[in-house]
């Protein structure tokens, strides 16, 4: 018998769409049958219509605990994961007090965690230039990767010029670790920031040129000829840009052990929303033109950009505030880990007609292959994890505050409208959230190491 069944949907696995039914046992994906199977389970689940998802690993997410939970916490941060169909959270190491960079900070933020967590979780470690001889044994308590940034970062951290990035991925190399690197030239966005302030008015326009596509496109080359001299592993983070992309892509051809993400903000929203909107819409990188929107889709679907992310980078909204902080002042990031999945799903599959198979690439089988985790998560497989999300393809949506779980309810993301939601997001075989509605049990998410 098994515990949980999971009958006529359709499975979604990055080669296929097929009807069958799940049995799940002891958190397990133990069977995948017929759809007239009689086999008995103690708690059944219909999903006729359905679109069985492997459950979406968030590659980039700041939940900020501990140290600034005023902006997002374990508890919220999670249950906003659930309810969106992620099974799986990769937690960065700053905007955490102290950086995760060391394994006593480890210990703490572990203990910190681990009663409040709805879904799974993992760790980046920290990658800055005073932990270097702390990375071994960071990657042995299970830190699936090392982030770390070339561009301006917030005070809390730091960023690492191209010699201490070369010898970083040197230690990394000896224990086959994965370096992952915001690129964005720090020396072009500092002298244009400086550039701008010397006008009489700023404006958002002003950001926007502030970090212009050849600060990304110059940082991720540097790093990119880095790996492939060295023969070290790379993660790029939120990729922007379509150009980012092509180079990632390039790079790979040759050879390259480089994975790469974007995120749901660059594949919806352009920079006419940050005219529009200001704060709201900050992020860095920044948001781009519809042209490049509609390109970057392609280098998702090919597998250039084999994760989709977050970057779920929350803060209250005095930190937003233009006139408190001024345009280059206010808070640089998206509140987004809630919507991410069915904003992606609406735009991808409901607009733009892909597969369903490229969601079951993107937000399950390349995060869990690039970051070590597959075989326990990343696919519908027997033997894996039973995470699951299953999302009705014809559920119309409107994003609205109240139905944020956010420390903070505030969101670019808000007003949004689309088709396709998750309506049920399982971790281990058990329901964490159904309909919207967080179901599960804080705690019940488990730290995830990366394998050895």
């Amino acid at each position: 018998m098994f515990d949980l069944l999971i009958k006529n949907g359709k499975i979604v696995t990055s080669e296929a769409v097929f009807l069958a039914d799940l049995g799940i046992h002891q958190g397990k994906i133990a069977a995948i049958m017929d759809t007239d199977s009689e086999s008995l389970a103690q708690k059944e689940i219909d999903a006729r219509g359905m679109y069985v998802f492997p459950g979406a690993i968030d590659t980039h997410a700041h939940l900020n605990d501990p140290g600034y939970t005023w902006r997002e916490d374990y508890e919220h941060g999670t249950a906003a994961a659930a309810v969106g169909g992620f099974t799986t959270i990769i937690d960065m190491p700053m905007q955490n007090k102290p950086a995760l960079t060391d394994g006593n900070i480890f210990a703490a933020k572990l203990a910190h965690v681990a009663p409040h967590a709805y879904v799974d979780y993992c760790f980046w470690g920290g990658l800055v230039d005073y932990n270097f001889s702390d990375l071994k044994v960071l990657d042995q308590k299970g830190c699936v990767g090392f982030k770390s940034f070339i561009g301006p970062v917030s005070p809390d951290y730091v960023t690492l010029n191209m010699g201490q990035a070369r010898e970083a991925l040197q230690i990394l190399r000896g224990f086959s670790a994965r370096a992952g690197f915001h690129c964005e030239d720090y020396s072009i966005i500092k002298y244009e920031e400086q550039r701008a302030k010397g006008k009489e008015e700023t404006t958002w326009q002003d950001f926007l040129d502030s970090r212009p596509v050849e600060a990304e496109l110059i940082a991720t080359q540097s790093i990119l000829a880095l790996a492939g001299a060295l023969q070290a592993k790379v993660h790029i983070c939120h990729v922007s840009h379509p150009q980012v992309a092509e180079a990632i892509r390039k790079a790979k051809a040759e050879g390259v052990d480089v994975t790469a993400e974007t995120c749901a903000h660059y594949l919806t929203f352009t920079e006419a929303d940050v005219l529009k909107n200001g704060s709201l819409f900050k992020c860095a990188p920044p948001l781009r033109s519809q042209e490049a929107v509609d390109q970057l889709w392609s280098y998702v679907e090919d597998g250039t950009l084999s994760c989709i992310g977050s970057d779920h980078s929350p803060c209250e909204w005095s930190e937003k505030s233009e006139q408190q902080h001024g345009i280059f002042g206010a808070w640089g990031g998206l509140s987004s880990i809630q919507n991410t999945v069915q904003a992606v799903f609406s735009e991808g599959v409901s607009k733009r007609g892909y597969s369903p198979t490229l969601l079951a690439k993107a937000f399950s089988e390349g995060p869990a292959k690039a970051f070590g985790i597959y075989g326990k998560k990343g696919a519908i497989q027997i033997g894996f994890d039973a995470d699951l999300v299953l999302i009705d393809p014809e559920a119309e949506w409107e994003i609205t505050p109240e139905s944020l779980y956010y420390v903070n309810k505030i969101s670019a993301f808000v007003g949004l409208r689309g088709k396709g939601l998750p309506v049920c997001t399982i971790v281990r075989g058990k329901v964490v959230a159904q309909a919207g509605q967080i179901t599960g049990e804080q705690g019940y998410g488990s730290f995830v190491a990366k394998s050895k």
